[in-house]
């Protein structure tokens, strides 16, 4: 690394006793910092997935670069291995590129600014932030060409770029960047916003230091660490057996008409450290479906999905990073090599989700999820408006979220707990759109004690002519259920044109011309179920039929009668001991058969052919 840190005061960062009251207040303090950089950037920036559906990442860094507080981690790090140059005191560094960062970032459309933050010309920590922009070149409106064979194909690489040095906007860098995205103004406005954020943390953390002292500060930050590390040292042990267990689940298809893809993933314990091996997961895409996974991202998605199901109150952060090993294949859709696309890895990003609860679930089956964290489903809708001007939507979908053991999974979320959906009249107001459906899809759900949530379908009239794209998953393959429960319902794309004739569109499409009056029915897969379905109270079945969240036929998936509003006590007892008997023990995962079965009743139950086996060519070095 040949990255340097310029400091006016070169005195080293001591490490201090720092009484646990002091401790506790500065760990607050940097939470709600973390929270004030949210609040800053969603009052600034411009675009609706930034403003109104948050599709952004902060986190504040100690001076190593590792996570301190954040929502994920921890691309501070990857980019600090990465960078060759000087850093002072007022630089602000911008990139995108995946491939110049060691995956710090994994496609184009996310920017991320970084802050190195200096007090009295002491660096003592990092602020960094990454939002969606709108668009940033490329092929297709959006910046997520489904088509692409290259990155160079999706829009402008940003290498590390002093955006800001010393303290002074580098404005020609800026309108450079600017000229060769569809959405100047979005993403100027939104990029300002980034770097407010990650001022505005740096300004809270110098207070922090005037207040305590810059080795405490310093101090506390490896205290908070090290707290990490020794919860997840303790969860590991809990969780991750010393017995390798395997587990695989699949992309559905790339766009182009191959699929399935493999991810196959093997876990095991040493000790204390986790280990997670990826070989086995097929090759990388021809298409822009390959998601450059760094091992630090995995470690990250890893201490954020067992910190959540053992205590959300922990605060997460990079501190365990040396209990974890991961291998992923060199040449994998995992780890493409330069040039592969990558703009569409949000297919296989969600999937990493599944095949996390997967493993861990095999030794914990009464503590696991069925499927559902599956995808981030992106509707894309852009062309000229009744006044001549260019519009463009970006908007990501909500989905089931699967089964839980404390409970159902909710109706139409997002897969990112911290994501809010667009509303329906900003969306209105701002673009040549009228939303004529926003509801739940009754029985969508996989059936269980605790039911799968509902998929979203959501009704688009489009007033103007224009294109639209799609990304979407789970169309193929099932979202699957455990413990008994039964599978959600796959995604579905219906346009019904203006002139009657309706078209089933694929999960994945760009480029389709829509006119004006044509409707799109979005609609996002049902959530696993979780559970012998059997058990679950028929009460609360009828309930669900009264909500309309399930159907009076749905209900009989739970071996529920339903007549005249009210369940028939003797007509269920006699269904459920039938349907019972018909079933045998209940399974650990019910995946809706095997791949084979899958894609032979793809055309009949989809109205789409399978996807052919993907043909594999020997990536370049």
């Amino acid at each position: 690394m040949t990255q340097k840190i310029i400091q006016t005061n070169n005195s080293p960062l001591q490490i201090v006793d720092v009484p646990t009251v002091n401790v506790d207040i500065i760990e607050n303090a940097l939470s709600n910092v973390r929270e004030e950089m949210d609040a800053v950037l969603f009052r600034t920036a411009m675009s609706p997935g930034i403003r109104e559906q948050g599709d952004c990442f902060p986190m504040i860094a100690n001076k190593d670069g590792k996570m301190v507080v954040g929502q994920f981690g921890s691309f501070i790090h990857g980019f600090l291995e990465a960078y060759e140059g000087e850093l002072e005191e007022g630089d602000v560094i911008l990139t995108n590129d995946p491939y110049m960062t060691n995956a710090a970032v994994s496609h184009l459309p996310d920017w991320i600014v970084l802050v190195p933050i200096f007090r009295n010309g002491r660096h003592i920590a990092w602020s960094a932030m990454f939002g969606h922009m709108s668009d940033n070149g490329g092929m297709v409106p959006g910046s997520i060409p489904i088509k692409a064979e290259s990155i160079f194909q999706e829009g402008i690489r940003i290498p590390p770029t002093k955006l800001y040095k010393k303290g002074v906007l580098q404005s020609s860098i800026l309108d450079l960047i600017l000229h060769n995205v569809r959405t100047p103004q979005w993403n100027r406005f939104d990029l300002n916003a980034l770097v407010a954020a990650c001022n505005t943390a740096a300004k809270r953390c110098v207070e922090i230091a005037d207040r305590f002292g810059d080795d405490v500060f310093y101090s506390t930050m490896e205290i908070m660490l090290e707290r990490n590390h020794v919860a997840m040292e303790a969860i590991i042990k809990m969780l991750i057996p010393e017995e390798p267990r395997t587990f695989v689940d699949y992309v559905c298809d790339d766009g182009v008409g191959m699929g399935p893809y493999k991810i196959q993933c093997k876990m095991w314990r040493e000790g204390s450290r986790a280990i997670f091996d990826f070989e086995g997961t097929d090759p990388q895409a021809q298409s822009s479906i390959n998601f450059y996974m760094s091992e630090d991202m995995f470690k990250m998605f890893f201490g954020s999905f067992t910190i959540n199901l053992v205590d959300p109150q922990i605060i997460f952060n990079d501190g365990f990073y040396d209990l974890v090993d991961v291998h992923i294949p060199e040449g994998s859709l995992l780890k493409p090599r330069f040039p592969a696309a990558l703009s569409g890895r949000t297919h296989a990003l969600g999937r990493i989700f599944d095949v996390m609860g997967g493993l861990l679930g095999q030794g914990a089956p009464e503590a696991m999820n069925a499927a559902g964290f599956s995808d981030s489903p992106h509707l894309f809708y852009s062309g000229y408006d009744d006044k001549d001007e260019w519009f463009q939507l970006f908007q990501i979908g909500f989905g089931g979220i699967p089964g839980r053991p404390i409970g159902d999974g909710p109706d139409g979320h997002s897969l990112w707990p911290g994501f809010t959906n667009v509303p329906n009249e900003f969306i209105e107001a701002y673009f040549p759109l009228r939303i004529e459906n926003y509801s739940t899809i009754i029985d969508s759900g996989g059936a269980g004690l605790h039911r799968g949530g509902n998929g979203l379908s959501v009704g688009y009239r489009f007033l103007n002519d224009g294109s639209i794209a799609i990304h979407d998953e789970r169309w193929l393959t099932y979202p699957w259920g455990v413990n008994g429960g039964t599978p959600g319902q796959r995604s579905t794309k219906i346009l019904e044109r203006a002139d009657g004739t309706r078209e089933i569109l694929p999960a994945k499409c760009d480029g389709i011309k829509v006119k004006k009056g044509d409707l799109l029915y979005f609609n996002t897969w049902g959530g696993g179920g979780w559970g012998d379905p059997y058990l679950r109270d028929a009460n609360d079945v009828l309930n669900d039929v009264k909500r309309e969240l399930v159907s009076v036929e749905g209900a009989k998936r739970y071996g529920v009668v339903i007549i005249d509003n009210k369940v028939d006590e003797v007509k269920t007892a006699e269904l459920r001991a039938s349907l019972t008997e018909q079933r045998g023990e209940t399974q650990l995962f019910d995946f809706g058969g095997t791949i084979e079965e899958i894609k032979a009743r793809c055309l009949e139950e989809t109205g789409l052919p399978a996807p052919e086996t993907p043909r594999f060519v020997k990536s370049r070095t």
